[in-house]
C-alpha cells in the first residue's frame, strides 16, 4: 500500500486542495478506508487499485464516502503519471466509468479527468429559498445570467451565482445546518460563484457532507458549473479558468473546457504539488 499527499489545482508553487492518495492491490473494506481517511484528515481521499486494464477507485471524506471527488482525481492522476508513467488512466468509479491524464515531467506535474456525464435539474424556489437563508442571502444577490440550478457531474451541487465577488467574499453559514441541508438533500457541495468574466470565475464550496466547513478546490463542482454552462450557450468558446481558495488564504486555479454537446463529459484540469508530511 502506497500512501501519497498531494495538493491539486494549485497556484504555481503554492495553494491547492491536498488529497490523499492510496494506491494498493485491492481495495481494503469500506470501514478501513473511512477510517483511514479520516486519519488522513484531508476533504477527500482517493482509494486506487488495478481492476483489469482499469483502476478501481473509491473516495472518502472525513465523514462519508462520496462518489465522485474532482480534486483527488487530479492528484490520483498526477500519482499514477509518477507511479507509472505519464498517459491515460482508465478509473472505474462507484457510479461511472471516467479518464484521467497524468503527467510528470522533470518541468510538470498535472493531470487532466474527463468527468461523469452532466446534467442539470430545475432548484425548487422553497429549495432555493432554504439554500439563500443558510448562507444569508437573497435574490436580489443572484446573477440572472446563471440561474439557480441543480449541476449534476458525479454529484450533485447546487449552483448558486451572485453579482458581486464582495458578497462572495462575505460568505458564512452555520455548518450544522449546512450539515442537516446537505445530508437530507444529498448536495455534495454548494457551488458559490461570481463570473468576473465569461472566462474568469471566483468560486467557493462549502462541503458539510463531508464534515468539511469549505473546500479550496472542487473539480467534481467545476464540471458540474460547465455542464449548466454549456446548457445555457455561455457566451466564450475559451477554456474558463476557476479562482477558488484565496478567501481562505489558498489559493487554487482549475481550468474547465466547455466543449462537446449537453450532457457530455467535461474535462477539468489543474497542476499539483506533493504535500511534504
Amino acid at each position: 500500500m502506497i500512501i501519497q499527499h498531494i495538493a491539486a489545482f494549485t497556484d504555481g508553487s503554492r495553494g491547492g486542495n491536498p488529497a490523499g492518495v492510496v494506491l494498493c492491490e485491492a481495495l481494503p473494506e469500506a470501514a478501513t478506508m473511512q477510517a483511514m481517511a479520516a486519519d488522513i484528515g484531508y476533504s477527500e481521499t482517493a482509494f486506487a487499485a488495478p481492476a483489469g486494464e482499469s483502476w478501481r477507485v473509491r473516495y472518502f471524506a472525513p465523514q462519508a464516502e462520496v462518489d465522485f471527488c474532482g480534486h483527488a482525481t487530479i492528484a490520483l492522476g498526477a500519482a499514477l503519471a509518477r507511479h507509472q508513467a505519464s498517459g491515460t488512466f482508465a478509473l472505474t468509479l462507484n457510479h461511472a466509468d471516467i479518464t484521467v491524464d497524468g503527467l510528470h515531467s522533470p518541468t510538470e506535474w498535472s493531470a487532466a479527468f474527463r468527468s461523469p456525464p452532466t446534467l442539470t435539474r430545475a432548484l425548487t424556489s422553497a429549495d432555493l429559498d432554504e439554500v439563500l437563508d443558510l448562507f444569508g442571502l437573497s435574490q436580489d444577490d443572484l446573477d440572472p445570467r446563471i440561474p439557480p440550478v441543480i449541476a449534476h457531474a458525479g454529484m450533485d451541487h447546487p449552483i448558486i451565482a451572485l453579482r458581486d465577488r464582495g458578497r462572495l467574499a462575505a460568505i458564512r453559514y452555520d455548518f450544522a445546518r449546512g450539515e442537516a441541508l446537505a445530508q437530507r438533500e444529498r448536495y455534495c457541495t454548494f457551488a458559490l460563484l461570481h463570473a468576473e468574466t465569461p472566462q474568469l470565475f471566483h468560486a467557493r464550496n462549502p462541503f458539510p457532507f463531508g464534515g468539511v466547513y469549505e473546500d479550496p478546490a472542487t473539480g467534481a463542482a467545476a464540471a458540474a458549473l460547465a455542464g449548466h454552462l454549456r446548457e445555457l450557450g455561455w457566451p466564450t468558446a475559451e477554456p474558463i479558468v476557476i479562482r477558488q481558495g484565496e478567501d481562505m488564504g489558498v489559493p487554487c486555479g482549475l481550468r474547465i473546457d466547455l466543449d462537446g454537446p449537453a450532457g457530455a463529459p467535461v474535462r477539468v484540469s489543474g497542476s499539483v504539488r506533493e504535500i511534504p508530511v
